[in-house]
């Protein structure tokens, strides 16, 4: 599901940048490796970049049954909730002064943000962009449930400098965004009871 999650705000990206006539080319990959033989492949795009994961501690404690339409009710482990934190960067290097890569790469992250400031809840079911297969498929209750909420995640500049240093590369224009919340089930069934529809008290009058 984390794939998922990223490559629907990758489609609903794309289409944005396209309606402000600016169709830039919006991928998922480690910006880590702009600074490896493989950079070439990351310049001239907006890249969507996954730097850590954190499980979402408040919802430990949900339910851990649910009742089947056969009348069973089915145990299972509780799903893992999870918050994502992207790194999108506007990597456009080259050009002239004043239109060079870098004045490129501001305006189209200032279209990043402009787009997730008026849109921040995604869900493949209310997308308005065609979507890979993958992400089609409703009958499979992890698409049909997938719910993404983005907030701008602000770091200091230590954590900037520690950020950019594990990447192991020179700080490129970017924006980090929290995204809330990726949920992952192994859908196994721990044990399976029927449902208790009826409660039989017996009182046992006791004569002094």
């Amino acid at each position: 599901m984390i794939a998922n999650a990223l490559i629907l705000l990758r489609e609903e990206l794309t289409a944005y940048m396209v309606t402000q006539g600016d169709p830039a080319d919006v991928i998922i990959e480690n910006i880590g490796l702009f600074e490896t033989e493989h950079g070439a492949d990351l310049q001239d795009n907006i890249i969507i970049s996954l730097v850590n994961i954190e499980e979402e501690s408040s919802f430990k404690n949900g339910q851990t049954f649910s009742k089947w339409p056969d009348g069973k009710a089915r145990y299972e482990n509780r799903p893992v909730y999870l918050n994502l934190y992207v790194l999108i960067t506007a990597n456009f290097p080259g050009g002239v002064p004043p239109n060079n890569g870098y004045v490129q790469s501001l305006h189209r992250l200032s279209l990043v943000i402009e787009f997730f400031q008026g849109k921040n809840i995604f869900t493949p079911a209310t997308s308005s962009v065609p979507l890979p297969p993958e992400l089609s498929d409703f009958s499979n209750p992890d698409i049909a449930s997938l719910k993404l909420n983005l907030e701008m995640y602000t770091l200091t500049f230590e954590q900037i400098n520690h950020l950019w240093g594990s990447l192991g590369g020179r700080q490129i224009p970017f924006v980090m965004y929290k995204v809330r919340m990726v949920s992952i089930t192994e859908r196994s069934i721990r044990r399976e009871v029927p449902l208790i529809e009826e409660v039989t008290t017996n009182v046992i009058k006791k004569h002094p």
